[in-house]
C-alpha cells in the first residue's frame, strides 16, 4: 500500500510517500515541500497548492492519504490559512480517488513516540529511526508528513481488522 502523508499549510505543505507492507517497516519513496510566496493573493496560493499536490499524486499514485487535522492556535489568521490549504489538498485527493484519513496531531505523536505531547525533535528522531534514514528529516513540515504516513501505516490495518470483525 502506498500512503501519502500530508502536513498542510498555506506557506509550506510537507508531503511524503511511503510504501507499507504488512509485517515490515514502511519505506520512504519520496518526499517534498510545496511552498507558496507570501506576496501572492490567497486564491493564487491555493491554486498553486492544488496543482502541485495533484501532480505529486499523479507522479506517485498513492492509494491512501493521511492528513494532519488543523489544531486550534492562538493566531486565527494562521489557522484559517491552514484550513484553506487543507481544503484544496482534500479536494485534490478526492478528485484523484485517493482515500483520505485525518489524524489529530496528538494521535500521530502518540502512535510514533508513545506520548501525545512529544516535541518536534523527538518526533523527527522517531521518524528517522522508523524509516531508517541517515539524517533527521528536515524541514519539520516534511518530517510531520512522514509521521502522518507512518501513523496511518500502523493504524489502518487495525481499523480494517476491526471493521471486518464487526461484520
Amino acid at each position: 500500500m502506498k500512503i501519502i502523508g500530508i502536513d498542510p499549510g498555506l506557506d509550506r505543505t510537507g508531503w511524503a510517500v511511503l510504501e507499507s507492507v504488512p509485517a515490515a517497516a514502511p519505506r520512504l519513496l519520496a518526499s517534498g515541500l510545496i511552498h507558496t510566496a507570501k506576496g501572492l493573493a490567497l486564491e493564487k496560493r491555493l491554486a498553486e497548492i492544488f496543482d502541485a499536490f495533484s501532480a505529486v499524486i499523479r507522479d506517485h499514485a498513492p492509494g491512501e492519504a493521511a492528513i494532519e487535522e488543523v489544531f486550534f492556535s492562538k493566531r486565527a489568521d494562521t489557522q484559517a490559512n491552514t484550513t484553506h490549504a487543507r481544503g484544496v489538498i482534500l479536494l485534490a485527493c478526492e478528485k484523484l480517488s485517493v482515500k483520505i484519513t485525518s489524524y489529530n496531531p496528538k494521535t500521530i505523536k502518540k502512535t510514533l513516540s508513545g506520548s501525545g505531547s512529544a516535541q518536534k525533535p523527538q518526533m523527527q528522531r522517531m521518524v528517522q529511526l522508523t524509516l531508517d534514514l541517515k539524517e533527521i528529516p528536515r524541514p519539520d513540515d516534511i518530517a510531520d508528513a512522514m509521521a502522518a504516513a507512518i501513523c496511518h501505516a500502523r493504524v489502518a490495518p487495525f481499523k480494517a481488522a476491526l471493521a471486518r470483525a464487526a461484520r
